[in-house]
């Protein structure tokens, strides 16, 4: 019985075609992560030469007409929340991405919290922040477990108003029951 080899060119094709098969599966599942929001497994990720940082709190300077002492500011137009000290200074500001019910302008509390849970549309979430009702829906600040933005229209009515996971855990710090919300557009 004679043994037949396989030629080299066809090992080499076939490697190559089953590394092309991974790779592209690898990046079609992966998302990247903005500048030190964690990853699952608790690295963080540096950004790429050129990519988009979140500028300094300055750079977005505190709405006019957003209430006083320490409280949190959410923009509807800007999509932008700011944590805001009693000394009137904003010690964080992070962009978010509304649902599809939005609260009405005006002056809320934090009424309840929870730190994890399920959203409207099924993500596993964490440090929900709960300060108003509009429309029949719950109006609360949480982030996805695993960091996600939410998906566009999903066909069904959400409150969420939802953030990435570094900016949920100092919103969650920040924002205890009691904690003035002002809504502005």
């Amino acid at each position: 019985m004679s043994s037949r080899r396989l030629p080299s060119w066809a090992w080499v094709t076939g490697l190559l075609s089953a590394a092309l098969v991974v790779v592209v599966g690898l990046a079609v599942r992966a998302e990247p992560l903005p500048e030190g929001k964690p990853a699952a497994t608790g690295t963080t990720v540096k950004p790429s030469p050129g990519e988009k940082k979140e500028p300094p709190a300055a750079a977005h300077p505190v709405p006019e007409e957003s209430g006083q002492g320490r409280r949190v500011v959410y923009s509807l137009e800007l999509r932008r929340v700011w944590l805001v000290d009693g000394a009137e200074k904003a010690v964080r500001t992070f962009e978010v991405w509304p649902g599809s019910v939005h609260p009405a302008e005006g002056s809320y509390k934090v009424f309840s919290r929870m730190a994890t849970g399920t959203g409207t549309d099924g993500v596993s979430v964490a440090n929900v922040i709960y300060f108003a009702r509009a429309s029949g829906a719950t109006i609360a600040f949480s982030n996805a477990v695993d960091g996600a933005r939410p998906k566009v229209d999903l066909g069904v009515q959400t409150g969420a108003v939802r953030q990435g996971v570094a900016d949920g855990a100092a919103l969650w710090a920040f924002a205890p029951e009691g904690t003035p919300v002002h809504v502005v557009t």
